[in-house]
């Protein structure tokens, strides 16, 4: 019981023997005057500044230690530096308040330090909006809008507003007046409004094309003015397609967002080829169902699965119409598959002794004029 009780009075001196210690250490601070206090400040914040500075060091080894990824080691790494900064800073803050006794230098030199903590931090917070948009571009099946070719837009887009609430805050720290700022601003961006209009519809367009993403990079796309080919480049302001004769088309971002667009990867991965053959009157469908299905597994770029299979459309006027149904795995395999289908069922078309019919029209005369029964004309009078 008295050891319990001794141990209770130990615990109970201790804060005052810290306040006693504080009290001494303050009281010998205002007998060696402001300039000494002010520097023993400063180099209490720079060593504190260092420990913080270990601190954080340590703990992005750990982190390292601990995780998979590289982006929480580098965001420790990118903020460990403002930290240390913002502890100095505090220092100076304490010490400008020892050694200025009246309003106006304090102020100015508090707003001063405020100005440079807040160009540390937005340097700061630039750094690791970049480290978490590559990190997000990495992931590109979970963040579908940030991949490698959005990623300086994103960019670009987080600087700006960091850029701008910066300078609000460095506004308001020096309590400027911001009405004639943002007046100017906004008469400034309605006339470069109307002089860039189109230029803004193109990336407006640009930026609704990455983010709802209806093609990508290496995709066939066809577009209802008709060019039809394998998108190269996505940029802000237009896309270029290469058509199959190597002919690279640069189209308005703003045009492709007013108009439809058929892709023609999207989706399953392949490509469905039609082949319309007509077979004369009188010839055997089944066989010809047999030819066409042979012809189209002659042809190696046509997807055994799923398997080519052949439809009997219509009754035409000259033909039995047929059409053979094939897939491929690329679209731009659509030239020379079609030429390879067509030139095997033309062969073996003829090696079966299946007639492909043509447009014909008979000629029935019913009556004859009376004198040419008497005097036909001849072949050249005809």
């Amino acid at each position: 019981m008295f050891a319990i009780t001794q141990q209770t009075d130990e615990r109970a001196l201790i804060p005052e023997t810290a306040r006693a210690l504080v009290a001494r250490f303050t009281g010998w601070l205002e007998t060696i005057g402001p300039w000494p206090t002010a520097v023993l400040i400063v180099v209490a914040a720079i060593i504190a500044a260092r420990l913080v500075d270990s601190l954080v060091q340590a703990l992005v080894r750990v982190a390292a230690s601990h995780t998979r990824t590289d982006i929480d080691d580098e965001l420790l790494e990118c903020l460990h530096g403002p930290v240390v900064k913002t502890v100095v800073f505090i220092g100076l803050w304490k010490a400008c308040d020892v050694l200025t006794r009246d309003g106006a230098p304090a102020l100015w030199i508090h707003r001063t330090i405020m100005t440079l903590a807040i160009l540390v931090w937005s340097v700061a917070m630039m750094r690791v909006t970049n480290i978490v948009l590559r990190g997000m571009s990495r992931h590109h099946s979970k963040f579908i809008a940030v991949e490698a070719r959005t990623l300086p837009l994103f960019d670009n887009l987080a600087k700006v507003a960091l850029l701008a609430f910066g300078s609000y805050l460095v506004i308001m720290v020096w309590d400027l007046d911001a009405t004639g700022w943002l007046a100017s601003a906004g008469v400034a961006g309605i006339a470069l409004g109307f002089a860039a209009k189109d230029s803004l519809a193109n990336l407006f367009a640009g930026v609704l094309i990455i983010a709802d993403a209806p093609y990508r990079v290496g995709d066939y796309v066809v577009l209802d003015s008709g060019y039809r080919g394998k998108v190269v480049n996505i940029g802000l302001r237009s896309t270029r397609i290469l058509t199959r004769d190597d002919i690279e088309i640069t189209i308005p971002n703003s045009v492709i967002g007013n108009g439809a667009i058929v892709n023609e990867t999207s989706g399953a991965p392949r490509y469905r080829l039609r082949v319309k053959v007509g077979a004369a009157y009188g010839s055997d469908v089944d066989r010809v169902r047999e030819v066409m299905l042979e012809a189209a597994d002659s042809v190696s770029d046509v997807m055994r699965a799923p398997a080519p299979r052949v439809r009997f459309r219509l009754f035409g006027e000259s033909a039995l119409e047929f059409e053979l149904l094939g897939w491929i795995r690329d679209p731009e395999l659509r030239g020379r598959t079609l030429d390879a289908l067509n030139t095997e069922v033309y062969r073996r078309f003829a090696s079966a002794g299946i007639e492909i019919a043509f447009p014909q029209t008979d000629l029935h005369v019913r009556t004859w004029p009376s004198d040419w029964k008497a005097n036909p004309p001849s072949d050249n009078e005809a």
